[in-house]
């Protein structure tokens, strides 16, 4: 079956130097056609040739420049050659032609391509691409309203693909199996960013090829790969990292510490009674939080998934925030970056005498795990903590371990020589 196109014509043109009383001698060919457009093209060739002496066809006005003065179109022979006083800008202008004629000829062959043919030609379009170029475009449609962490981590591995191929383009014809082997060697030693020196943690570079592969997927979708190569590749095992956590006596100890900074004291404490991460605390407003009978809820959209997320409360985290506000306050307003209360957190935990390295985080942490080791069933608490896979709430499981030891060794009894 063959292919019906719009035919497309190629022409001589000139182009008016801004300034010299000369014109620059192009192709310009219209309607063009490109793989994967619906859309047409005016594509222009330039020839880097120059003439000086056209003559213009009076009768045939073209365009007005900005102040006023009237252009026309050049005069030309019965060949459609442009017509010039000197004969160096003739020879020039004849060679123009010659190679529009070639022109012609190749997009008029192109209109006996077969829906083949056209594949043919359009999948070796896409194998000409540049990957690095396509990723970048995918991590800014796929998150323009992601998380900050997410956008820095598809950023950030954009930059590591860069490095790998030493700033050269990677065409996606050379991306096979062997590459992308190739790249996950890389990562378990590339090194950190943000002027850091070292090489990325295991889990990082797991995370960031889990990223790498995601775009490879979606290189796939879009038919730049007869095959999703990604889905024939293992991904990086990650390091199972400990997740520190406060126990309820740890909590109660924190509770009778005074904190230089209040308002931190009481959102941590109001992460450790909701599971809530601080991201989503910092930006909570009065509207969001209600009271049904005797029961206390929150309505938010989850700043990190995007996800919305009914989720009731207790009434001590409810008295932790405090006297309700205008329906648009914040209800923990003046609430710093994790960033700022580092430091003030960092001398709470100390004053407290705990020795763990705590973070804002771990409180979450510790509402799960507190959770858990009071008998919540994990499927409640996925649903809680607002995760989108039990499998993300299934590491708390291992952390409850060690408490059910150390339960196993809290009951004392005075037993008697007959019975040890």
């Amino acid at each position: 079956m063959k292919k019906s196109m719009l035919h497309t014509k190629v022409s001589v043109r000139l182009r008016k130097s801004e300034y010299r009383d000369e014109w620059y001698v192009y192709l310009e060919a219209y309607p063009v056609f490109k793989p994967g457009h619906d859309k047409p093209y005016r594509e222009r060739e330039y020839l880097n040739r120059i003439i000086t002496t056209p003559m213009w066809d009076k009768t045939r006005p073209a365009r007005r420049d900005e102040y006023g003065n009237q252009s026309y179109k050049p005069k030309r022979d019965v060949n459609g050659v442009i017509i010039c006083r000197s004969r160096a800008d003739r020879e020039v202008c004849i060679f123009a032609d010659n190679v529009r004629q070639l022109r012609q000829r190749e997009y008029d062959n192109a209109e006996l391509y077969s829906d083949t043919d056209l594949a043919m030609v359009e999948k070796k379009a896409k194998g000409q691409v540049n990957f690095i170029d396509y990723f970048a475009k995918v991590a800014a449609n796929r998150h323009k309203n992601g998380s900050k962490s997410i956008i820095i981590n598809w950023d950030r591995v954009y930059e590591l693909l860069k490095i790998f191929t030493n700033n050269q383009p990677l065409p996606f014809a050379k991306i096979n199996l062997s590459l992308i082997e190739s790249f996950k060697t890389f990562l378990m030693n590339a090194p950190r960013g943000g002027g850091k020196s070292g090489t990325i943690s295991q889990n990082t570079a797991s995370t960031y090829f889990t990223i790498f592969k995601a775009g490879l997927h979606q290189a796939f979708i879009d038919g730049y790969f007869d095959v999703d190569l990604p889905a024939k590749v293992k991904g990086i095992t990650g390091e199972e990292s400990r997740r520190e956590y406060l126990t309820i006596e740890e909590l109660n100890i924190l509770a009778a510490t005074p904190c230089h900074y209040p308002m931190l004291k009481r959102a941590a404490f109001f992460s450790a009674l909701t599971g809530l991460r601080h991201s989503d605390i910092r930006k909570m407003k009065w509207s969001e939080l209600s009271k049904e009978g005797d029961r206390y809820r929150i309505l938010f959209t989850q700043k990190k998934t995007k996800g919305v997320q009914y989720l009731p409360i207790s009434e001590q985290a409810y008295l932790i925030c405090g006297e309700p506000g205008d329906p648009d306050r914040l209800v923990f307003e003046g609430l710093q970056k994790p960033s700022w209360i580092n430091k003030p957190m960092k001398k709470w935990i100390e004053d407290a005498g705990i020795k763990k390295h705590i973070t804002f985080h771990c409180f979450r942490h510790s509402f799960a795990t507190n959770q858990l080791a009071e008998g919540t069933d994990i499927y409640t608490i996925s649903k809680m903590l607002g995760h989108t896979s039990v499998r993300t709430t299934q590491i708390y499981t291992k952390v409850v371990d060690p408490m059910k030891e150390h339960a196993a060794d809290a009951i004392k009894l005075e037993l008697q020589s007959d019975l040890i």
